[in-house]
């Protein structure tokens, strides 16, 4: 699991061992029948899931409650059966929110812990749950409808956070900083226009994640164990029951696919991706030698030998989080890239890597959404170090481009201008006029109008430019298109 590798006291392998008491009567295992010795113990516990999969406990039941209704209403099972096993599980439920379900390893999942825990308070009714059904499709479906709920969780982390970005850009519409290319001075932008980079980069990642979520909502139960079941099912009563939006139309694919899993852990990589690239502005913007901005001490920590410090903790291990998400979509790729059709025990191994992907994800989303509105920008330190590095000197090109220069003409023009100021520590906007014209007649006074930052930044106010005028109307195209991004079906 994603919190930590190691049992807790409670799920200790040694208590999992002599928790035995909720396997059948007779003691077995539930599918014993077949074998003539035991299975051995390490490999008993090598095989085991129970300790990862039991968070999946809801879903499992909400599945065998579907399944139960379905076999009652197309007369599998009687209405008194159903009844126990609703009350039944129910029982089990309550159980395991409260902490006293014990679970056993020598059960080796959560479907059969659970299902023996059903039998051993109602009896044969509980035995008869299973009709109709396999494990196989029974974790297919039990995954989807974790994952169907935990894309809803993450949708509205993501929400929050682009929310929280609008906020961040109306207030900082006007405020001018340098923008770069290569990480060197290309040009003045608004900081406003900055964050609405960043916004439409995670928008992305939210209708990416609701393109994920239609496509796993598809329901394999009825799948059986690869080849469909012979008694009379009804798959369109569960798909209602547990709101799938359709079935899985082939039973080899249903109970084999993990094609969503995968999808989903493509978007947690891509998003991380864009966190880690947002992380490490805030890391460079925060330092002595940038900075633009400082982030509230209760997202940083300091150093244990230099009092002086203040690290930027949470962008950086958001920073470093984002390796192990990567990982984690490889590991699934690689699962799946040699399984012949259909369910193989390879398939165990997906869950891991999954969770740790929605845990991961989920937290960078909690901490970016509180920490990036709450960001202290230092508008002076932005400005000046707009006003270095000749940052206008495309505006001056165009300028002389107005007055009927060739572009080309132009850009050298404005590079002889820029030599200069470099050789004589002057940006172009402090040069005179009579300095200017040096390279040019053509440049008359008028020029200080596009040189100066404000000049600059003005001029571009066409959709997707960086004038505070066109940050302002994109910030309200963006709060509609926020508004239909996620649209679970």
């Amino acid at each position: 699991m994603s919190q930590s590798d190691k049992p807790t006291s409670a799920n200790s392998p040694e208590q999992q061992h002599t928790a035995g008491t909720q396997v059948s009567e007779s003691g077995e295992s539930l599918w014993g029948g077949r074998f003539t010795e035991s299975t051995d113990q390490f490999v008993q516990e090598f095989t085991a899931s129970v300790n990862f999969d039991k968070r999946m406990y809801r879903q499992d039941i909400q599945g065998s409650r579907a399944h139960a209704t379905m076999l009652q209403r197309t007369g599998v099972i009687t209405q008194e059966d159903n009844q126990a096993i609703q009350g039944g599980l129910n029982e089990v439920e309550k159980d395991i929110e409260s902490g006293a379900f014990q679970w056993s390893v020598a059960l080796e999942d959560v479907h059969m812990n659970i299902e023996a825990a059903l039998t051993a308070k109602i009896g044969d009714a509980g035995k008869r749950l299973h009709t109709g059904r396999s494990r196989n499709d029974q974790v297919a479906t039990d995954i989807r409808l974790y994952l169907r709920e935990s894309c809803d969780q993450t949708a509205l982390q993501l929400v929050r956070l682009l929310e929280g970005l609008l906020e961040l850009a109306a207030k900082e519409k006007a405020t001018i900083m340098p923008g770069f290319t290569h990480l060197q001075t290309a040009q003045p932008v608004t900081f406003g226009h900055h964050v609405m980079a960043w916004f439409e980069m995670l928008l992305r990642d939210l209708e990416r994640l609701s393109d994920t979520r239609k496509r796993l909502n598809r329901m394999p139960l009825g799948a059986a164990a690869l080849a469909g079941t012979s008694y009379p099912i009804d798959r369109q009563i569960t798909r209602e029951l547990l709101e799938f939006s359709e079935v899985c139309e082939n039973s080899l694919d249903a109970v084999s696919d993990r094609d969503f899993a995968i999808e989903f852990c493509s978007a947690s990589a891509i998003s991380l991706m864009h966190l880690s690239r947002i992380a490490e502005e805030l890391v460079l913007w925060m330092s002595a030698q940038f900075r633009f901005i400082d982030l509230p001490d209760r997202f940083c920590t300091g150093s244990s030998i230099m009092p002086q410090k203040k690290n930027p903790d949470v962008p950086e291990l958001v920073r470093g989080k984002t390796g192990r998400v990567y990982g984690n979509l490889m590991s699934l790729l690689t699962l799946m890239k040699s399984q012949p059709l259909a369910y193989n025990k390879d398939n165990q191994e997906d869950k891991e890597p999954l969770f740790d992907s929605v845990d991961t994800w989920f937290g960078c989303l909690c901490a970016f959404a509180d920490m990036l509105p709450a960001i202290q920008v230092k508008h002076e330190s932005m400005r000046h170090a707009a006003k270095s590095g000749f940052s206008t000197a495309t505006d001056l090109a165009d300028y002389l481009v107005g007055k009927g220069m060739a572009f080309r003409d132009a850009h050298e023009v404005v590079g002889e201008a820029v030599a200069h100021g470099v050789k004589h520590e002057i940006d172009l906007a402090d040069m005179s006029l009579q300095q200017l014209q040096l390279f040019s007649e053509q440049i008359t006074q008028d020029v200080f109008d596009v040189l100066t930052l404000e000049g600059s930044v003005n001029a571009r106010s066409h959709i997707g430019g960086t004038a505070p005028a066109a940050v302002e109307q994109a910030i309200e195209r963006a709060k509609v298109r926020l508004s239909t991004a996620y649209k679970p079906s």
